[in-house]
C-alpha cells in the first residue's frame, strides 16, 4: 500500500517575518491575549476524555497560549516544559514561573522548565499541548512531525487554533473595499486531521466553534486585534497606512454595528487531538525495523513484557 500524498501547504499564505515581529510586539505586553486564555479554559475542559496521566508535557509557545496553570492543575506531578518560539518570549515564561528563593516550589523535582523552539527536544513526552499558536506556523506539517519524534507511544498532542470562519466579516469589508487581504489563510479543520495522519498521528479528532465577540467601537475592536497579533498574510497593503484611511476603517467597521450599536467579528476555533500509535511494519517482502520500534511495539501490546 502506497503512503498518502503530503498535503498541499502551498496555499497557507502567511509571512513568517511578519510573524516574528508580530511575537517581538506580544513578549511586550503585560499579559497574554483574553481569547488565548478563554480557549485554553475550554480546551482544558476536555483533558477529561483522556484517561491517560502525562508524566512529562510539553506546552508549546506557553506564555502566548495561557495555559500553563490549567496544566499544573490538571497535572500536578508531571515535568511541564515550556516550548517558546523567540528568546523574549523565553524571558516572560522564565519571569512567570519564578519564585521566591525561600519558596518550597522552588525546589521540586518536577519544577517546570523553559527552552526554544530551536532547541533539542526532550523524548519521550506524554502530551503536547499548543493553545492557539498553529495558524501563526508557516509549515504545520513539518511542526506534526516533530511533536509526533517528541512524544512517547500512545502520547497524544491536543491543539487549538483559529479556522477559516475567523473574522470573515472584516475579511469581506477589505475585499469590498479593495484594500488587500485582512487576514492570512487559515487552515481548515479536516485538513489539518489529514496533516496529523500524514504526520504519523492516530485517531485524530477534530472539531470547532465560532466564538462572537462584540466590541463597543471600532477603537476598542482594533486595539483587541492588535493585542491577538497581526495580519501576517503576503496578500496584505504592502505600505504604511495614512490617517485619512485608519479614520475610513473606522467608519466602515462602525457600520457592522448591529446589537445596540456594537460591532461584532466571528472567530472560528478548532480544536483536535491524535494519538502517537505504536509503530507498524510495512507488508513486503522483506520487512526491516528498527530494534528500538519493536520494542515500543511489544511494550504497547503487553506492557511488562519488555525492559
Amino acid at each position: 500500500m502506497s503512503e498518502p500524498p503530503a498535503p498541499d501547504t502551498t496555499a497557507r499564505g502567511l509571512d513568517p517575518r511578519a510573524v516574528q515581529a508580530s511575537l517581538r510586539r506580544l513578549a511586550r505586553a503585560d499579559e497574554p491575549p483574553w481569547l488565548h486564555r478563554e480557549v485554553a479554559r475550554r480546551m482544558a475542559e476536555r483533558l477529561a476524555i483522556i484517561r491517560a496521566q502525562p508524566a512529562q508535557l510539553l506546552d508549546w509557545w506557553g506564555w502566548l497560549g495561557a495555559g500553563s496553570e490549567l496544566l499544573a492543575q490538571a497535572y500536578p506531578q508531571a515535568q511541564r516544559v515550556l516550548v517558546e518560539p523567540t528568546e523574549a518570549l523565553k524571558l516572560r515564561s522564565e519571569a512567570a514561573l519564578a519564585r521566591p528563593w525561600w519558596s518550597p516550589k522552588r525546589w521540586q523535582s518536577n519544577a517546570p522548565r523553559v527552552m526554544l523552539e530551536s532547541d533539542e527536544l526532550p523524548q519521550g513526552a506524554q502530551l503536547v499541548w499548543a493553545n492557539m499558536m498553529l495558524h501563526a506556523v508557516a509549515d504545520p506539517p513539518a511542526l506534526f512531525a516533530r511533536w509526533q519524534r517528541a512524544l512517547a507511544v500512545d502520547g497524544f498532542v491536543m491543539f487549538s487554533c483559529l479556522g477559516p470562519g475567523t473574522l470573515r466579516e472584516l475579511r469581506a469589508l477589505y475585499e469590498r473595499l479593495g484594500w488587500g487581504a485582512a487576514t492570512p489563510n487559515f487552515i481548515d479543520m479536516h485538513d489539518l486531521g489529514d496533516m496529523l495522519v500524514h504526520a504519523g498521528f492516530a485517531d485524530p479528532v477534530m472539531d470547532q466553534e465560532v466564538l462572537t465577540l462584540q466590541w463597543r467601537d471600532a477603537d476598542a475592536l482594533l486595539a483587541e486585534l492588535r493585542g491577538l497579533g497581526a495580519n501576517a498574510s503576503p496578500a496584505r497593503f504592502p505600505g504604511c497606512r495614512t490617517p485619512r484611511w485608519r479614520e475610513h476603517l473606522r467608519r466602515e467597521l462602525g457600520r457592522l454595528g448591529q446589537d445596540q450599536g456594537r460591532i461584532s467579528l466571528s472567530f472560528e476555533v478548532a480544536y483536535g487531538h491524535a494519538f502517537h500509535a505504536a509503530p507498524k511494519a510495512p507488508v513486503s517482502q522483506e520487512t526491516q525495523v528498527p530494534l528500538s520500534d519493536m520494542r515500543a511495539l511489544i511494550r504497547s501490546r503487553n506492557p511488562k513484557s519488555v525492559r
